[in-house]
């Protein structure tokens, strides 16, 4: 597009040119001479034509006029630099409307691009999220049933001690003939020591059931030593299970202990039955 300046020194040309064209006219005024009419010295002689028809008389000489001056040729003006043309309305407003489809093209970019990484970002928090509930969800449902297993241990031995204070209250009422017990290493060296009697042989019956039924937790300790004390009725099936002191087991250790009495359970009897017990206490031990 033409500017103000390209305005103005075009105009300033063209005031230039006008100026030189009015100063060639004035000096073309100043430098014409004006022509004088042409006259011969001596008397004006009058003469009358005779003849058959006379002739008109001849008119007096009018004074000439002096010829009007030839105006001067004005000086050819210089060529005007060509113009620029203006460019077509349209053709601007075209490249207006691309330039701006352009700008808010860029800026609808930046936006969707600014709402993807919102999006990102919300999508990990989330992520994040769901695992640390999940997590939370896991910890609270290991707590519930390591909490329902203590309750439901607390109760089977309320219920078994109330079957054993029975099982005394009958016993006080017909009272048996008194079995010796033997110690716990006798009853461990059943068929691995010297005691090779039917009484051994069921007490290492019984612990080796026990044992192999442990399911060892990380917090036990190689040298653990807890006397155990186990109530049964004719059949093996336990009805009472208790850690008597001396016991250097951890609580968690202690729960173990109990539960593998109970997943021994029916304890050994078919073949012992003559060396059957109530009453078993023997030394459970761990040297890792």
């Amino acid at each position: 597009m033409e500017s103000f300046g390209d305005k103005l020194r075009a105009w300033i040309l063209a005031a230039l040119v006008h100026l030189g064209v009015v100063a060639l006219l004035f000096a073309g005024l100043l430098w014409t001479t004006t022509t004088r009419p042409l006259s011969l010295p001596g008397p004006i002689i009058e003469a009358e034509l005779v003849g058959i028809s006379a002739a008109p008389k001849a008119a007096a000489p009018r004074p000439s006029r002096p010829a009007p001056a030839k105006p001067a040729t004005p000086a050819p003006e210089p060529p005007k630099p060509p113009e620029p043309k203006p460019q077509p309305p349209s053709q601007v407003q075209n490249q207006d409307r691309i330039e701006r489809e352009k700008v808010a093209e860029m800026a609808q970019q930046k936006a969707e691009d600014a709402k993807r990484a919102e999006e990102e970002r919300h999508r990990q928090e989330q992520v994040l999220l769901d695992q640390q509930q999940r997590e939370e969800r896991e910890r609270a449902k290991q707590l519930a049933q390591i909490r329902a297993e203590r309750e439901a241990a607390d109760k089977k031995l309320k219920l078994e001690k109330q079957k054993l204070e029975q099982l005394r209250d009958l016993a006080k009422a017909k009272p048996a003939p008194a079995q010796p017990v033997p110690e716990a290493e006798q009853a461990k060296s059943g068929t691995n020591g010297n005691d090779d009697s039917l009484q051994a042989q069921y007490f290492a019956a019984i612990q080796n059931a026990v044992t192999d039924n442990w399911l060892r937790p990380d917090s036990a300790q190689p040298g653990l030593r807890c006397m155990l004390r186990i109530v049964q009725i004719p059949g093996g099936d336990v009805i009472g299970v208790q850690l008597l002191n001396p016991c250097n087991a951890d609580p968690l250790t202690r729960a173990s202990i109990e539960q593998a009495v109970k997943r021994a359970a029916p304890l050994p009897y078919k073949g012992y039955e003559k060396a059957f017990q109530r009453q078993i206490d023997f030394n459970f031990t761990y040297d890792g």
